[in-house]
Protein backbone atom coordinates (compact mmCIF):
# COMPACT_ATOMS: atom_id res chain seq x y z
CA UNK A 1 0.00 0.00 0.00
CA UNK A 2 1.22 3.49 -1.21
CA UNK A 3 2.33 5.42 2.10
CA UNK A 4 4.55 8.40 2.99
CA UNK A 5 4.92 10.07 5.82
CA UNK A 6 5.94 13.57 6.90
CA UNK A 7 9.50 12.46 7.76
CA UNK A 8 9.89 11.07 4.84
CA UNK A 9 8.82 14.42 3.14
CA UNK A 10 11.35 16.32 5.34
CA UNK A 11 14.00 13.95 3.88
CA UNK A 12 13.19 14.47 0.19
CA UNK A 13 12.63 18.50 0.72
CA UNK A 14 16.49 19.40 0.24
CA UNK A 15 16.67 17.50 -3.07
CA UNK A 16 13.45 18.63 -4.58
CA UNK A 17 14.38 22.10 -3.51
CA UNK A 18 17.59 21.97 -4.91
CA UNK A 19 15.95 21.34 -8.34
CA UNK A 20 13.32 24.14 -7.92
CA UNK A 21 16.40 26.79 -7.21
CA UNK A 22 18.54 25.26 -10.24
CA UNK A 23 15.89 26.15 -12.37
CA UNK A 24 14.01 29.09 -10.97
CA UNK A 25 10.94 27.86 -10.14
CA UNK A 26 8.85 28.61 -6.97
CA UNK A 27 6.90 25.71 -5.65
CA UNK A 28 6.35 23.53 -2.48
CA UNK A 29 5.92 20.31 -0.91
CA UNK A 30 3.27 18.26 0.72
CA UNK A 31 1.52 15.31 0.98
CA UNK A 32 -2.20 14.31 -0.16
CA UNK A 33 -4.03 11.29 1.77
CA UNK A 34 -1.18 9.85 3.08
CA UNK A 35 -0.37 8.12 -0.10
CA UNK A 36 0.91 10.84 -2.41
CA UNK A 37 3.85 13.13 -2.35
CA UNK A 38 2.79 16.66 -4.23
CA UNK A 39 4.87 19.56 -5.79
CA UNK A 40 2.96 22.30 -6.47
CA UNK A 41 4.76 24.53 -8.92
CA UNK A 42 3.93 27.92 -8.63
CA UNK A 43 5.89 30.74 -11.09
CA UNK A 44 9.45 30.30 -12.69
CA UNK A 45 11.28 30.45 -16.05
CA UNK A 46 10.24 27.55 -17.83
CA UNK A 47 7.04 27.26 -19.87
CA UNK A 48 5.09 23.74 -18.86
CA UNK A 49 2.28 25.06 -20.46
CA UNK A 50 3.89 25.75 -23.63
CA UNK A 51 5.97 22.74 -23.65
CA UNK A 52 2.68 20.14 -22.60
CA UNK A 53 0.91 21.36 -25.31
CA UNK A 54 3.69 21.45 -28.02
CA UNK A 55 3.77 17.46 -27.17
CA UNK A 56 0.35 17.02 -26.83
CA UNK A 57 -0.55 18.65 -30.30
CA UNK A 58 2.68 16.03 -31.90
CA UNK A 59 1.21 12.86 -30.41
CA UNK A 60 -2.28 13.79 -31.99
CA UNK A 61 -1.63 14.43 -35.52
CA UNK A 62 0.65 11.55 -34.81
CA UNK A 63 -2.02 9.53 -33.81
CA UNK A 64 -4.51 10.77 -35.81
CA UNK A 65 -6.71 11.98 -32.46
CA UNK A 66 -8.41 15.58 -32.25
CA UNK A 67 -5.88 18.27 -30.34
CA UNK A 68 -7.66 19.92 -27.44
CA UNK A 69 -4.68 22.33 -26.07
CA UNK A 70 -4.49 23.13 -22.53
CA UNK A 71 -6.50 26.42 -22.45
CA UNK A 72 -5.95 27.34 -19.14
CA UNK A 73 -3.21 28.70 -16.53
CA UNK A 74 -2.80 24.87 -14.47
CA UNK A 75 -2.54 21.60 -14.99
CA UNK A 76 -1.54 17.91 -13.53
CA UNK A 77 1.66 17.07 -14.81
CA UNK A 78 1.62 13.05 -15.92
CA UNK A 79 4.89 11.93 -13.53
CA UNK A 80 5.39 8.89 -15.83
CA UNK A 81 5.43 11.10 -19.25
CA UNK A 82 6.45 14.88 -18.40
CA UNK A 83 10.33 13.97 -18.81
CA UNK A 84 9.22 13.22 -22.63
CA UNK A 85 8.46 17.68 -22.41
CA UNK A 86 11.03 19.14 -24.57
CA UNK A 87 14.20 21.10 -23.81
CA UNK A 88 14.74 22.40 -20.36
CA UNK A 89 11.26 21.91 -19.20
CA UNK A 90 11.67 17.92 -19.87
CA UNK A 91 15.51 18.28 -17.93
CA UNK A 92 13.35 19.70 -15.21
CA UNK A 93 11.18 17.30 -15.01
CA UNK A 94 13.41 14.60 -15.20
CA UNK A 95 15.61 15.83 -12.05
CA UNK A 96 12.57 16.96 -9.98
CA UNK A 97 11.11 13.02 -10.52
CA UNK A 98 14.55 11.54 -9.41
CA UNK A 99 15.00 13.87 -6.45
CA UNK A 100 10.96 12.76 -5.53
CA UNK A 101 11.28 9.35 -5.40
CA UNK A 102 14.60 9.53 -3.36
CA UNK A 103 16.40 6.48 -2.85
CA UNK A 104 13.38 4.35 -1.12
CA UNK A 105 10.94 4.42 -3.98
CA UNK A 106 10.25 1.23 -5.26
CA UNK A 107 7.02 0.36 -7.93
CA UNK A 108 6.45 -3.67 -7.16
CA UNK A 109 3.29 -3.29 -9.80
CA UNK A 110 2.04 -5.82 -11.86
CA UNK A 111 -1.02 -4.80 -14.13
CA UNK A 112 -1.18 -8.44 -15.54
CA UNK A 113 -2.50 -9.84 -12.02
CA UNK A 114 -4.29 -6.38 -10.99
CA UNK A 115 -1.50 -6.22 -8.18
CA UNK A 116 -0.49 -2.36 -7.31
CA UNK A 117 2.22 -1.92 -4.79
CA UNK A 118 4.34 1.40 -4.59
CA UNK A 119 6.35 3.27 -2.08
CA UNK A 120 3.91 6.30 -2.70
CA UNK A 121 2.33 8.37 -5.37
CA UNK A 122 4.13 11.18 -6.97
CA UNK A 123 1.78 14.54 -8.14
CA UNK A 124 3.33 17.53 -10.18
CA UNK A 125 0.55 20.43 -10.61
CA UNK A 126 1.93 23.29 -12.48
CA UNK A 127 -0.29 26.19 -10.98
CA UNK A 128 -3.36 25.21 -9.10
CA UNK A 129 -7.36 25.61 -9.77
CA UNK A 130 -7.59 28.85 -7.81
CA UNK A 131 -3.70 29.96 -8.50
CA UNK A 132 -2.19 29.92 -11.64
CA UNK A 133 0.92 29.03 -12.63
CA UNK A 134 3.22 32.43 -13.37
CA UNK A 135 5.56 32.60 -16.39
CA UNK A 136 8.25 34.57 -16.07
CA UNK A 137 11.34 35.88 -17.88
Amino acid sequence: MAYISQAEKKELAPGIKAVLKKYGVKGSIGINHHSSLVVNLKEGKLDFIGEANKKNKATCERQGMPYHPITGDHYQANSYYAMEDGGSVGEFMGELITAMKGDRWFDKSDIMTDYFHTAYYLDINVGKWNKPYILTK
